[in-house]
């Protein structure tokens, strides 16, 4: 980590990150037209949003910022491989770190890593199944499409809503702060699939005003004081490869678990790789 990176995100310890988050809610859901068309097309311009892929090109249909940045992709634009036993990356974004789950612990950055428990939200239940197993974590910009795809054919049996702070989630902050991705806000799904339990973390941040799922809606907000959870068993949603599971209502991160021996990462999946929803970035060996 270097001065001018700690420096930089030093003042992110004092900032009320759910106050300002909820203001940048209210911001993004409204639906008055100057605001809005003025805010998307300052997002497109100063970021280079591709809106050649959007399924709706007109900036005038949206009836708000959060109703763009959601926005659907044209069919057909991000095929799922058909290699059997692929395993899709679940988001548009850049590879932070990708690797090996060492004694529990996940490589965050340089010099950071942080407990696989703590990031299941502190069970280790939870946790043991991922212990030695494979990790991943994708980090989404404002300029990438911000629905969230299903890596393999999975049935749900737990979801987690873990409260936090909502610390930034780009690269120097990355580098900054210690175990930041267990500090964060954060929903924690599980999934049983053909290559045993796999747990996808939607990781909020600043400014990341909501997440949700396709099967409960809008997980946060409320934040509330203490973790919630709900266990499914008897009609648990199926979700197949490539479909929608869920989405950030602005830019956050995901990171994908699995099992030890399991799944075996691509060789050039690995860290600053760009990667597309569907795409292979790996295969099931177990």
């Amino acid at each position: 980590m270097n001065l001018k990176e700690a420096l930089t995100t030093l003042p992110q310890y004092f900032l009320p990150h759910h106050v300002l988050s909820g203001m940048m809610s209210n911001l993004t859901h409204s639906e008055n037209r100057l605001l809005k068309s003025l805010f998307i097309n300052q997002i497109i311009r100063y970021y280079g949003v591709n809106m050649d892929e959007a399924l709706t090109q007109d900036i005038s249909v949206f009836k708000s910022f959060n109703h763009f940045f959601t926005r659907e992709l044209k069919p057909g634009l991000r095929p799922i491989s058909n290699e059997l036993g692929v395993v899709a990356s679940p988001a548009d974004g850049v590879v932070s770190q990708a690797g090996n789950i060492t004694d529990g612990k996940i490589f965050q950055a340089k010099g950071k890593s942080f407990a696989a428990t703590e990031l299941l939200g502190g069970s280790e239940e939870r946790a043991r199944p991922f212990n030695n197993g494979l990790f991943a974590t994708i980090y989404l910009a404002p300029k990438d499409y911000h629905r969230l795809h299903m890596p393999l054919t999975g049935t749900l049996t737990e979801m987690i809503h873990i409260p936090g702070r909502l610390f930034s989630v780009n690269s120097a902050t990355t580098r900054s702060v210690p175990g930041l991705f267990a500090r964060n806000e954060r929903v924690v799904t599980v999934f049983d699939t053909d290559a045993g339990p796999m747990a996808l973390v939607l990781v909020g941040a600043i400014f990341v005003s909501s997440i949700e799922t396709v099967w409960h809606g809008v997980v946060t907000p409320p934040t509330l004081a203490s973790m919630q959870s709900w266990r499914y068993q008897e009609n648990a949603p199926k979700l197949e490869i490539g479909q929608e599971m869920g989405r950030f209502n602005m830019g956050s991160t995901v990171i994908i678990l699995f099992c030890k021996d399991k799944v075996q990462w691509d060789a050039d999946f690995q860290a600053d790789k760009v990667v597309r929803v569907g795409q292979k970035i790996g295969r099931i060996v177990g």
